[in-house]
């Protein structure tokens, strides 16, 4: 049923989270107002003496709490308190000593913690896990029950795995951490969980390898993360938009990633992982310019052609970003830079086009960021299908309309495929947008428009920092040492330190744990 509030009504707030009493009853009745009824809130209230006089509650939601462990550990655990034989001792009649002695020596779980207030309650139980409130006693003691249904890990949907592990984090977070910790087995691995949002109380994990990582990136790690106010986070993207560093940037700033080898190597250069219950995707932090165009795969092959497809990929950003403006550049003010018999083939096809060159080039790129996008939103089945038989068929139907030129399809589709090329599909999108600023100076200004366009790209991006990382680094400022693994990738070898950009105290990557760090 749909209820209406009036026009100008003050927005619900948060009610009753105060401290727990000792009546069972007005503890169970305080929650069962504040949860409205809820049908798939489970309340069950039992008697833990044979005499009936010590009354306690067990809480639970259905579908997130583990029915198994609950009906055949906990409940049975508890009842044992009844029948016990008259040698035991007798049970304390006070709730407190009553709990303490639950906790310690009835339930056989591995995780319990005691709770204070409602708010806790609340937390705890819509968690997953289990509360016992116990008449007389001012605290609830909470059991780890959590057993929702989860996704299996699979491949990666996005970033695929030409060669390496074929394992991807889920939307469950404790699955997601223990990925991480099978890749890196040791001790200094350290795991800080908190929870963000006052509605969605969403856990986030920040995971580090304590000794690597900058202290003071984890400082302002602590601080951004502790200044966000709001009531959803539901996706890693909430965190990455909060907590950048620039806003006005079309280039990302965090690199997220699904596959846990990557974030398992950058936690191993001293980097900081920042995992998000309800998500596949991890941020990694800081994050420079030259990571979006490595790939985990550069790792897993021969170091040649790891540099081969690495001088690739920087190749197919430069196509993808100045293809189409070149291409107007050229053909509106500097037809003398080309050679006559090109000349002449591209003035033939031009011939009864009835609009300049950048109005063409902004059809046909726009024509296919609509095929692109539909492609990804339409059902898998057919997405790629129409995408790829869409254009095809929009670029022929249109060269023999005379609407654009058979060179302009070229160099658009060209563009299009060269954009696919980069691991990082946040790079991608910072191209694709960054592509129309470009054609529209080069329609204006030519070459010269071109140049100023890459010179205010360029100053930007060594403007922009990742947690006070300056990101174009290790290009600018230029560091000699890191240049190992920034465009070249040396042989394995010969890649004995870690890079100093990122802060981390220990550079070396071959030091025993014993060894003093190079200073």
């Amino acid at each position: 049923m749909q209820r209406k509030t009036g026009q100008g009504s003050a927005p619900p707030q948060p009610g009753d989270h105060g401290a727990l009493g000792p009546a069972l009853a007005s503890n169970l009745q305080r929650i069962r107002k504040q949860l409205g009824g809820s049908r798939d809130i489970v309340i069950r209230e039992i008697f833990l003496d044979s005499l009936q006089s010590i009354r306690a509650a067990v809480l639970y939601t259905d579908g997130l709490a583990d029915k198994q462990i609950i009906h055949e550990s906990i409940l049975p655990s508890l009842m044992t308190l009844s029948t016990a034989p008259a040698a035991e001792p007798p049970l304390p009649e006070t709730g407190p000593a009553l709990l303490a002695r639950i906790q310690d020596t009835v339930l056989q779980v591995g995780e319990l913690k005691e709770i204070q207030d409602l708010a806790g309650v609340f937390r705890e139980m819509l968690s997953g896990n289990t509360l016992l409130l116990v008449d007389g006693a001012s605290s609830a003691l909470s059991v780890g029950t959590p057993g929702w249904k989860d996704r299996a890990i699979s491949e990666p949907a996005v970033q695929n795995a030409i060669r390496g592990p074929r394992e991807s984090f889920t939307e469950t977070l404790r699955t997601n951490t223990a990925l991480v910790r099978r890749r890196i087995r040791d001790e200094r691995l350290r795991c800080e969980q908190r929870s963000i949002g006052s509605v969605t109380n969403t856990e986030i994990a920040v995971m580090y390898v304590d000794g690597l990582a900058d202290p003071s990136v984890l400082q302002e790690i602590e601080a951004r993360l502790g200044r966000i106010r709001t009531d959803a986070i539901l996706e890693s993207g909430y965190i990455e938009e909060f907590i950048q560093d620039k806003t006005l940037t079309p280039f990302p700033t965090l690199l997220n990633s699904e596959r846990p080898d990557v974030i398992a190597a950058g936690l191993l250069e001293g980097r900081v992982a920042i995992l998000v219950d309800g998500t596949p995707f991890v941020l990694l932090v800081p994050a420079l310019f030259d990571q979006f165009f490595q790939s985990a795969e550069d790792y897993y092959q021969r170091a040649d052609i790891a540099i081969f497809l690495r001088v690739l990929r920087y190749l197919s950003f430069f196509i993808a970003l100045l293809g189409p403006s070149l291409y107007i550049a050229v053909t509106t003010f500097h037809q003398d830079l080309l050679p006559t018999q090109l000349l002449i083939s591209l003035a033939s096809q031009r011939e009864g086009i009835p609009f300049p060159a950048f109005v063409e080039a902004m059809m046909m790129e726009i024509a296919f960021e609509i095929l692109r996008e539909a492609g990804v939103r339409m059902p898998k089945a057919i997405g790629q299908a129409v995408s790829i038989v869409g254009a095809l068929v929009i670029g022929q139907a249109a060269v023999e309309a005379g609407i654009v030129s058979a060179a302009m399809v070229i160099v658009v589709s060209l563009t299009a495929i060269s954009n696919f090329v980069f691991p990082s599909f946040n790079m991608a999108i910072s191209v694709r947008l960054l592509r129309f600023g470009m054609m529209l100076l080069a329609a204006t200004f030519g070459f010269f428009g071109v140049t100023i366009g890459l010179l205010a790209i360029v100053i930007h991006l060594c403007s922009l920092r990742s947690f006070g990382v300056p990101y174009m680094s290790p290009f600018g400022p230029f560091n000699l040492q890191d240049q190992e693994d920034a465009i070249l990738r040396l042989p394995h070898r010969m890649l004995n330190k870690r890079p100093r950009i990122v802060g981390t105290p220990d550079v070396v990557r071959d030091r025993t744990p014993d060894s003093e760090p190079e200073s």
